[in-house]
């Protein structure tokens, strides 16, 4: 399992809690969390969109033995994994909001991205810097021309004098 966050949970009830908050954000596609628990929601999130997007029988069985509901699993397997095929990662966002009355926790929505009525549009994809020549090394550098100045050599040294 590795590294986790506890969540000052035992491990049924943690374990039930992500299973029921993974259920609800893929349904609803935005949930609104402490900040702690939407961190472990995303990671889970992310493992039942990767199994949606394998499409194998033994990922469908593994995503319905997380998520709760079949409609769950059908919304994994087909609109999920359909929308992100030519994503390779990073499915969820999080989006910190507020601080909440009462004990003071620190909230946040996670959501899918590239939906309908995201609250925060996907950055665009960062632009490939153009393809640069390989340089060769025997050449001389531009910096080495300027302030070396033009080679000298022993014909025209006694030329100039």
């Amino acid at each position: 399992m590795g590294n986790f966050r506890k969540l000052n949970r035992p491990a049924a009830h943690r374990v039930s809690m992500l299973r029921t908050m993974v259920s609800q954000l893929v349904k609803h596609e935005r949930i609104e969390t402490t900040v702690a628990k939407a961190k472990e929601v995303r990671r889970k999130a992310d493992q039942m969109v990767q199994l949606g997007k394998e499409g194998t029988l033994d990922a469908a069985r593994r995503a319905a033995a997380f998520v709760r509901g079949d409609d769950v699993v059908h919304k994994l397997f087909t609109e999920l994994a359909y929308r992100y095929k030519d994503r390779a990662g990073g499915y969820t966002r999080l989006l910190r909001t507020r601080i909440r009355v009462g004990d003071a926790a620190e909230m946040a929505y996670i959501e899918f991205v590239d939906r309908e009525n995201e609250l925060r549009e996907a950055k665009p994809a960062t632009p490939q810097p153009p393809q640069r020549a390989p340089l060769d090394p025997w050449t001389k550098s531009r910096a080495s021309q300027q302030w070396a100045g033009p080679k000298l050599t022993k014909n025209s040294a006694s030329d100039g004098l």
